[in-house]
């Protein structure tokens, strides 16, 4: 199989099942290739995996554009998104995630695309405007704080419930 293959076969085996604990070997053998092929293409299980996230981020920032072009405000918008979010099938992928997250932010190898990918790519966006990429920084945290602890508490009311305090009470973008 060629890289994107490889790839495509990892995120969907990550939308269907999560990952857990599972060795390299482990993955390579539910997708139909070897763990050395995985390495070639991808030099390790973190960066395999970081590239999985990437590509899971990427659907998601097009996912989020459909829904900006669709909405009637930017409340509307966060809805919208915060429900493609939280829908309990994305759990695998969150999970992933944020334990992907966690090795970049200790500077393991192979998740040097996900250190660089993580706020970027989603601030351009909304272009230069130092206010507008404040904002969406402040929502994107907001709501990967809130997945996060859906994640851990399982407490989805209560995480509802503060992520609608959190849009009844934000400032709108370029309005402080």
């Amino acid at each position: 199989m060629a890289r994107q293959e490889l790839l495509d076969a990892t995120v969907a085996h990550v939308r269907q099942h999560g990952l857990a604990d599972m060795t390299l070997r482990q993955l390579a053998d539910a997708i139909g290739t070897s763990h050395r092929m995985l390495l070639y293409h991808f030099g390790s299980r973190e960066g395999l995996l970081a590239a999985a996230v990437g590509a899971i981020e990427a659907d998601e920032r097009a996912a989020s554009a459909a829904i900006v072009a669709a909405a009637t405000s930017e409340e509307d918008v966060l809805r919208r998104v915060w429900q493609r979010l939280r829908a309990p099938r994305r759990a695998g992928e969150e999970r992933l995630f944020f334990e992907l997250a966690a090795l970049a932010a200790q500077g393991r190898p192979g998740t040097e695309q996900l250190r660089r990918d993580h706020v970027e790519p989603w601030l351009a966006a909304v272009g230069p405007d130092p206010d507008a990429r404040a904002a969406l920084r402040v929502d994107l945290a907001v709501l990967r704080g809130l997945l996060l602890d859906q994640l851990v508490t399982g407490d989805r009311k209560a995480v509802d419930a503060a992520f609608e305090h959190y849009v009844a009470h934000r400032s709108p973008i370029g309005r402080a």
